[in-house]
């Protein structure tokens, strides 16, 4: 049993929005500690985040990865619209203060360092295999059956709800930088478990997603999409 277990095991609200609100509080403590700071703040919130996965498993059992054709194409569509509209778009200023050059390991230990790699290394990995089953459980498994009712966890995932479709989508946009971008995402990821009556498919297409922009960062050099 571990410091966090008991906690988790509270009620399936806690097992589903405990973990998620910790890895968001590191998310926004990572520009407190300085411009090199910030990248082994998320290193070291990847790493709890793949932890609270390990510990939320047996208590949250739609937290299951699913392959799908949707998922994929979902996936592929989210990153385009990520990318594709992004210069047209005025960014979220309201929450947030873009750092200057954006995420950038290379300029802050070195172009190519080791340091360097394994801090790109760690965001890739962790926005694509430990962000996606955080997120979707709390946005699309909790938030979005707890707005229709308290008992969410009677609820079918395939309940469709056109207001809580619309807040739950309006409430992940807001939480992102590109905040058009995470609305639309949001709503489409939604579609995708109403579609499918599970959390897999839509945890899939997040990865898929993160993990082509992930790609598009190194490979143009985009580092404000980080």
């Amino acid at each position: 049993m571990t410091l966090l277990g008991p906690y988790l095991q509270r009620s399936p609200a806690h097992a589903r929005v405990l973990p998620f609100f910790i890895f968001l509080l590191l998310t926004a403590a990572q520009d407190f500690f300085g411009s090199e700071g910030r990248y082994w703040i998320y290193l070291f919130k990847t790493v709890v985040g793949a932890w609270f996965i390990y510990e939320m498993r047996p208590l949250v059992p739609e937290m299951r990865w699913s392959f799908s054709w949707e998922a994929v194409a979902i996936g592929v569509l989210v990153f385009v619209i990520w990318v594709g509209i992004d210069p047209f778009v005025p960014k979220n200023h309201l929450f947030f203060k873009p750092s200057e050059g954006g995420w950038n390991p290379h300029e802050a230990f070195g172009q190519d360092s080791l340091l360097a790699w394994t801090c790109i290394v760690g965001r890739i990995l962790g926005s694509s295999l430990v962000v996606p089953p955080l997120e979707e459980v709390f946005y699309r498994s909790f938030l979005y059956r707890w707005f229709v009712r308290v008992d969410f966890w009677n609820l079918p995932l395939n309940h469709r709800h056109l207001l809580s479709w619309g807040v739950t989508s309006l409430v992940f946009g807001l939480v992102h930088y590109e905040w058009l971008a995470g609305i639309l995402c949001g709503l489409l990821y939604q579609w995708l478990v109403l579609r499918k009556n599970r959390l897999g498919d839509a945890i899939t297409a997040h990865a898929i997603t993160n993990f082509l922009l992930g790609l598009y960062v190194l490979h143009r050099g985009a580092w404000t999409f980080w």
